[in-house]
């Protein structure tokens, strides 16, 4: 099975390369990020055509994921759990029959928190331990599962050309670090 993920910035801009590209490479699910569009307004049938099921948690201006995929979907959840108050797009699950068994491919698109001095971080962290959380009783499940997307993380200085030039950045800060501070390795 081949699963591929994409921060598409604007499915409207981008429809003609989504396309293209998914009759060149044919995977079998992908994920995107920043799909910049309500449910509605989604460009499903030039997707459908080419034989993919569409699932979209849509956010008008940013944000937003969807999965297409050739496999009909057994099950979807859109959001992320934990706030009842949050209204950003950014978590998109579907749950997929294979060879006797079940896979779930979730697709995330992880809080940017900048700057570091409003809202936007905090929020970032608490959007954070509610994925931990989330995806630590996906794996309770026992059945494979598949986290994708774009985590707008930089977790160490191996993952940045110029990780210099990011440090303090909401993206490359200890407490967005999964493992809690391997960016604070900078020197």
């Amino acid at each position: 099975m081949r699963i591929a993920t994409w921060n598409i910035n604007g499915i409207k801009a981008r429809i003609g390369l989504l396309l293209t590209w998914l009759k060149q490479e044919e995977p079998d699910i992908v994920v995107l990020q920043e799909i910049k569009t309500v449910d509605e307004g989604f460009p499903r049938a030039e997707i459908e055509a080419l034989g993919y099921n569409i699932e979209t948690h849509g956010q008008k201006s940013w944000n937003g994921v969807a999965i297409l995929s050739k496999r009909p979907f057994d099950e979807v959840t859109r959001g992320l759990p934990g706030d009842d108050t949050d209204e950003q797009s950014r978590l998109i699950e579907g749950v997929f029959s294979v060879e006797g068994s079940v896979v779930r491919v979730c697709g995330i698109y992880l809080p940017n928190g900048n700057p570091v001095d409003t809202e936007k971080f905090p929020y970032k962290l608490r959007w954070m331990d509610r994925l931990i959380a989330f995806v630590e009783e996906r794996l309770r499940l026992e059945e494979p599962f598949i986290l994708l997307g774009d985590f707008n993380i930089i977790p160490a200085p191996i993952d940045a050309r110029n990780p210099e030039n990011w440090w303090g950045d909401a993206l490359y800060r200890p407490e967005s670090s999964p493992a809690g501070a391997p960016c604070s390795t900078l020197a």
